[in-house]
């Protein structure tokens, strides 16, 4: 019995046969026509264009010679000379082109012809004859001789095109015959190609359909079919080993489904344990599994698409996941999400973790909110523990200072002159705790929302000139140069001024502070999509990369700076300023090279009051 290679060649070599046969003809019928079109290209193509050349030609030395008679001599002999050139060239290509019968004796009257009417062309061109006699030349000689020739080169073209349609007629001919040849070529080839399909489907298109139907039975579960197939060709080895793979694929199933329903238990039992919440969701956005919290709480119950539930931030995290193949968290960092669970409010963190397979490709994400309810209210104890002190402290220490200020101007008597520098440290400590205590009072009423924001259009470049404006001098002082680098078409911004010039005090009271003598600041601007960016760049000590992502905090002070680094709140400030903008704020430093602070606020024209967050 055949094998199935044994059918396929077989049938293959039918139409490779086919193909050969009419591949040869094919090209034997294309040369000839490859010829006969050659011939009418080689042949006639260059007397054509060589007549009609000459045409051409005589016909602009006849527009010279009219310009010569009308008095603009120099026009007329420059077109007569520059065309005398391509006629005698064109007439030298039909003399060595001669191709149909006739046409020789044609090209030889138009040398003769030619030669004559330059003899009668000369007459008129002589500007020593009277006018007459040269527009009498013009007439009698060189008008009729144009005539002639003209009519001579339009024969032979004739002659030329009329031997190019008799050899069109003959490769037509050619190619009609070509064609019928292959039409019975094509039926002979098309008779055996369905042969071919026919026992295919006979031999190879059935066996391979039954295994498809049984391969998509095995899809929806069905274990126990069995693959029946009579040939002993590769086909009836396939549907063989398809039996054996199904009755596999059954033991397999049989230990597997205990194994799964083991691991699903376990896994829904640890889900259940979890306090956050916590869900698995397929590409669909459809929840598989979740956390109890995430059922009761958010909705998260298996079955349920994200997409129908009323938290449009849940799906776009889910979006961006599935997008960007990494873990992602609202652009707003310090945004939770507030629920009420049994009348207590809890706070959330969101973020939407993808799962990968094995070629990095989204399987599903896991979504994750976790409950830093008390971490919220360990700031908020926080933040009222500072508020409370600071203004508890506020009240004495005013009294202080105010006592220490009397002494210094001696109001309550003499002071000696180590009594007098002992007031002054004093003084020098309560301005510095005096300070302390303000910038903590500013950071948990801009933290707590409790400021009001005057917000006012300005201009970058007024914002940055008048922030500037106090520095100059300490600047000049130190050796210091302050470059600015301001775009004139920077579109305003809509800020507090009073508080951004405090953004702008300590990012500049920090360069000039940590900036030798001969160093520069650099203050610059420029507009993006949705914001303005400013930057202040110093060439000073820089910051250690171990400590940028510190920078920020309240309190943090980089460590071998000095003891006049201060108390460490002016970045904070800074930060929380910034953030109560709408804005961004963030930090580049290379140490020894210098510092760039990089702030981002909202354009004018792209916001308004209400998006302002605090």
């Amino acid at each position: 019995m055949l094998g199935l290679r044994q059918k396929i060649s077989l049938g293959f070599a039918g139409l490779l046969i086919i193909v050969l046969v009419i591949g040869i003809q094919s090209i034997l019928y294309l040369t000839r026509l490859g010829e006969s079109i050659d011939v009418i290209l080689k042949e006639n193509y260059r007397s054509v264009i060589a007549c009609q050349q000459m045409k051409e030609a005589l016909e602009r030395i006849d527009s010279g010679l009219l310009f010569i008679l009308l008095g603009d001599t120099e026009k007329g002999e420059e077109l007569v000379l520059k065309n005398e050139g391509v006629f005698e060239k064109a007439l030298q290509i039909e003399l060595n082109n001669i191709t149909v019968p006739g046409e020789g004796e044609k090209a030889a009257h138009i040398r003769e012809l030619y030669g004559r009417f330059i003899t009668a062309l000369n007459s008129v061109k002589d500007t020593a004859e009277p006018a007459g006699r040269r527009r009498e030349a013009y007439f009698s000689g060189v008008l009729p001789l144009f005539g002639q020739i003209k009519t001579t080169a339009d024969e032979i073209l004739q002659m030329n095109q009329q031997n190019m349609n008799d050899a069109n007629n003959q490769a037509r001919y050619s190619a009609s015959n070509a064609r019928r040849q292959m039409y019975v070529l094509v039926i002979i080839g098309t008779f055996i190609a369905v042969a071919f399909i026919f026992f295919a489907g006979r031999w190879i298109l059935r066996p391979i359909q039954r295994l498809i139907q049984s391969a998509e039975e095995i899809r929806r579960g069905n274990l126990d079919l069995v693959v029946q197939s009579r040939s002993r060709d590769e086909i009836g080895y396939l549907s063989e080993s398809f039996n054996a793979m199904a009755a596999s694929l059954r033991e397999f199933r049989r230990t597997d489904q205990a194994k799964l329903l083991r691991i699903q238990r376990a896994t829904q039992q640890a889900f259940d344990s979890l306090t956050d919440a916590v869900s698995v969701l397929d590409l669909e956005g459809r929840v598989e599994v979740a956390t109890e919290t995430a059922k009761n709480i958010f909705g998260l119950r298996p079955g349920t698409t994200i997409f129908d539930l009323p938290f449009g931030w849940m799906a776009d995290l889910y979006s961006r996941a599935l997008k960007e193949g990494r873990r992602v968290a609202p652009k707003d960092p310090q945004k939770l999400i507030q629920q009420f669970v049994h009348g207590e409010e809890r706070y959330y963190r969101p973020e939407a973790v993808p799962i990968l397979d094995s070629e990095r490709l989204p399987a599903g994400v896991i979504f994750v909110l976790q409950d830093v309810t008390q971490l919220q209210q360990q700031d908020e104890i926080k933040r009222d523990v500072i508020r409370t002190v600071s203004h508890q402290l506020k009240t004495p220490l005013t009294s202080i200072r105010m006592a220490i200020h009397l002494l210094l101007d001696e109001k309550v008597g003499d002071l000696n002159e180590k009594q007098v520098d002992l007031l002054l440290a004093a003084r020098e400590d309560s301005d510095r705790l005096h300070e302390i205590l303000a910038n903590l009072l500013d950071i948990s009423r801009i933290v707590s929302g409790k400021v009001q924001m005057e917000l006012v259009t300005i201009s970058p470049q007024t914002l940055v000139m008048d922030a500037i404006e106090s520095y100059r001098r300490s600047a000049q002082d130190q050796g210091v140069a302050i470059n600015v680098e301001l775009r004139g078409d920077l579109p305003d911004v809509r800020v507090d001024t009073t508080r951004v010039n405090h953004v702008f005090g300590n990012l500049l009271s920090n360069a000039l502070k940590y900036t030798p003598p001969g160093g520069t600041i650099s203050i610059a601007a420029r507009a993006e999509e949705e914001w303005v960016r400013f930057s202040i760049s110093d060439t000073g000590v820089g910051i250690p990369s171990q400590y940028l992502p510190r920078i920020f905090e309240p309190f943090f002070r980089v460590p071998g700076q000095g003891q006049d680094a201060g108390a460490g709140l002016g970045l904070a400030i800074s930060k929380e300023i910034v953030e109560a903008h709408g804005g961004k704020i963030s930090v580049e430093s290379q140490e020894g090279k210098g510092t760039t602070f990089i702030f981002m606020l909202k354009r004018a024209d792209r916001t308004s009051d209400q998006e302002y967050p605090r």
